[in-house]
């Protein structure tokens, strides 16, 4: 990402996260994080009352507070849920919540601290196609055009579903926030982007257009930091590696391994 779309989102994230808190609709020390706001409760309602939510059959969620409601729901509603392993830290990257075999009540197993102790993980391969994706912004336009907290992850894992075949044009992608996080500012976009179509707020539905989706993963945006600490991403990059070995092997006469 250049310096000036991340200049221009940062300053965005800044100015919703000091609105929110002066608004007292969120608690002190939300700046870096996805807001868990006042209305999530409603939001999640309004959602579940979409013809979109009632034919999803599949939903996969961040793990975010903000959206707990959320994945509460899903469960509630009977939905197989998917949910991120924070930060994707993880050989297994998704935890799998099965309405038909939680261990605790829904409130309780939607929780990130029960999935990471009770939940089966499943790695992306193995996972059913998705209906829903249900995403947290810092803040969004009417356009679907989202910003996150800044580290990546929500654009990384809509990448790996797209590039395993679990996404796709039918899949929809919902946020659900807060009404003042519904900006009227245009939001720089990078190739890794993508939008939402649907924004849920506690008061209204937005519908967003035209939908804009990654193929795939861009290996040229993540750093060797960000994929030395995503263990898939540190596996790939290692058989990458092992298999321009064999071939250079090979180009010299030697028997790769």
């Amino acid at each position: 990402m250049s310096a000036g779309i991340d200049e221009v989102k940062q300053a965005i994230r800044r100015r919703i996260w000091d609105l929110l808190v002066q608004e007292h609709v969120v608690k002190h020390g939300v700046h870096g994080y996805i807001p868990a706001f006042a209305g999530a409760d409603a939001a999640a309602g309004r959602l579940a009352a979409l013809p979109e939510w009632q034919a999803a059959q599949v939903v996969k969620a961040v793990p975010d507070r903000a959206q707990q409601p959320v994945r509460e729901r899903a469960l509630l509603d009977g939905k197989l849920l998917y949910v991120a392993v924070p930060r994707l830290a993880a050989e297994l990257p998704f935890f799998v919540l099965d309405p038909a075999d939680l261990t605790a009540a829904p409130g309780q197993a939607a929780t990130t601290e029960h999935a990471a102790h009770h939940a089966r993980k499943i790695a992306v391969e193995d996972m059913r196609r998705v209906d829903m994706v249900v995403v947290g912004s810092v803040a969004v336009n009417r356009r679907g055009t989202r910003v996150g907290k800044g580290a990546g992850y929500s654009d990384i894992e809509v990448a790996l579903l797209q590039e395993a075949g679990r996404i796709g044009p039918s899949t929809v992608i919902v946020t659900t926030v807060h009404p003042l996080q519904v900006i009227d500012d245009a939001i720089p976009e990078t190739e890794h982007d993508f939008s939402v179509d649907l924004i849920v707020t506690p008061d209204e539905v937005i519908q967003c257009e035209p939908q804009r989706r990654p193929t795939g993963l861009y290996w040229n945006t993540l750093t060797p930091a960000k994929i030395a600490a995503i263990p898939v991403f540190a596996a790939r990059a290692a058989d990458v590696r092992r298999g321009g070995r064999r071939r250079r092997s090979a180009a010299s006469g030697g028997v790769g391994v």
